[in-house]
Formats: structure tokens, sequence, C-alpha cells
């Protein structure tokens, strides 16, 4: 982010939370990234919405945030998000969330209805119909993000050509806001170095979302008006996505009085966020989001 301000929050058992602000005119938005991502994602924006109040934290074991010492779940991160609030003194505030960070979303409208005004889901948050049942499949299938963690990257070059590669083929490795994301994942920035990614809180973070009944759970407390923007693809053009046009409008039938959807056709997952074109469609459901009377 640029012209941000960062701040350290202070939790229990002596971690810490990375935050940093960018000032804007906006009502003040809190954005919650993704499974592997650190507060690096909101790169592209911050650049498309230039007015936008940001406010976004590196989740715990990510980036410059402190691993927690017991287990990793969304109901911790929910507790981390309401302490970034707190030591802002911001009471109440329209929330972002990309992938996990929408499923923390969801959960903390859900349990502290008076801090979050609306919710801006970006393809997460909703219970997916087809995912992993065992913990040894969800290191199977976020083995891209785990191999991250073994090499010391020489550059940061190397670092952006493997998660090219391996994890968002539609991103443009030369985008610098790209590189400005990936930056903050490593110990040296441009310099490189190891990934600031704990692999624990990875796979207990995604056994929350994906073994457990929390998502469904929060889902029908949910009380908080919510867009959801779904991409066509899951990691490429032709890939399953996340949800199909069936699955949500499902969804939509249910809870159709809170929650309201839209494709993002073109995009796979990393692109509803990580290119221009998607964060222009990102931001225009969230403005439609701080509209909202």
């Amino acid at each position: 982010m640029s012209a941000h301000l960062d701040v350290e929050v202070t939790r229990p058992g002596g971690r810490t939370l990375h935050v940093r602000r960018r000032p804007g005119s906006t009502p003040p938005v809190l954005a919650v990234h993704g499974l592997s991502s650190t507060c690096g994602l909101w790169e592209w924006v911050l650049e498309e919405a230039p007015d936008v109040d940001l406010v976004a934290a590196d989740l715990s074991g990510r980036g410059l945030s402190t691993p927690r010492s017991d287990v990793s779940t969304i109901a911790g991160h929910v507790e981390d998000q309401v302490a970034v609030l707190d030591a802002l003194e911001l009471e109440r505030v329209d929330v972002v969330g990309m992938s996990l960070g929408a499923f923390v979303a969801v959960q903390m409208a859900a349990a502290h209805p008076d801090r979050v005004r609306t919710l801006t889901l970006l393809d997460g948050g909703v219970p997916m119909v087809r995912r992993p049942t065992r913990r040894e499949q969800l290191e199977a299938a976020f083995a891209d993000r785990l191999g991250r963690l073994a090499t010391d990257w020489p550059d940061l070059g190397a670092y952006v050509g493997y998660v090219v590669s391996q994890t968002a083929p539609l991103l443009d490795p030369t985008d610098p806001l790209l590189a400005r994301c990936l930056a903050h994942d490593l110990e040296r920035g441009t310099d490189g170095g190891r990934v600031r990614l704990d692999g624990r809180a990875l796979v207990d973070d995604a056994a929350d979302v994906f073994l457990t009944g929390t998502a469904a759970e929060a889902l029908v407390a949910l009380r908080v008006p919510a867009q959801l923007l779904y991409a066509e693809w899951s990691t490429g053009a032709g890939t399953p996505p996340a949800y199909t046009t069936d699955e949500v409008a499902a969804v939509v039938a249910v809870h159709g009085s809170l929650v309201q959807a839209g494709l993002l056709p073109g995009h796979d997952h990393a692109g509803v966020v990580m290119t221009r074109t998607g964060a222009a469609a990102s931001v225009a459901a969230l403005r439609r989001s701080l509209a909202r009377a």
C-alpha cells in the first residue's frame, strides 16, 4: 500500500498483528486477505479506489504478524480483527474479504453484528459444496503454497515466477502491483528470503473452513447484508470454480434477504482481486455496499 500508516496490535500470548491503514474519504473499510496472502493483496483495490479508507492486517502467521502457539481458527482471526478495530477506535465498519478472508468476514458479522455494517465477499465466505474431507487432502490441495516455504528465494523475481506458474497462472508476472504485493511475503522483500507464512496455520485454517460446520453456522446466523462476487474459474481458464452458478443460486434462494451474488466471468480465483479488471469489479461491489443506507 502507498501512503499508509503501520500499526502493531498486541494480542494475548505476546503475539502481534501488523496492520496497515491507507486513510481516505470513505467510511472505514476493513479488508481481510486470503489463506496464503498478506495485507499486500489489496494493492490493486487501493489503486482502483484511492478514496477508500482501508484497514488491512496480516492475519496471524502471515507477513509481519506472528503465528499463534495454539490451533489457528476462523474464530481466532475474528477476535484479532475486532482487536484491530478497537486499537484504531473504529466502532463499526464495512468489511471486504477475499477467499479465507471472506469466511472470517461472515463469522465476524455473525458474532459481532454491532461492529459490521455490510459484507463484500470475494470468491469465499459461502460454504462450498465440493470440498476436501480429510486433512491430508488439504495438504495436497495447497501443496503449491506449502512448497513456497522450502526455499530461500534469491530475489523477488524468482518468487513471483513460482507463484504465477504454480498458483495463479492468469496473473501478469511483470505487473508492478504483483511485485509490490509479493514483496511483503518475503523476509528481505525485493532481495528475496524465506516466505513469511506459517504452514501449520495455513492448514489449520483450511481445515476449519472445509472440514467443519463453521462456515455454514456463521451463514445461518448472519444478519448483515452481504454481496458475493464469485469467479468463473479456480486456477486458470476452464478449471472448476469454487462455486457454480447453480450452487450460488441455491444459497441466494435461502438467504436472499441478505445475500446478493454476481459472477465475474473470465477470471479465476486470484484474478478477482489481483488484476486490474478484477479489482475494478470488486471495488464496484464494495461501493454498492458503502452506498447502502
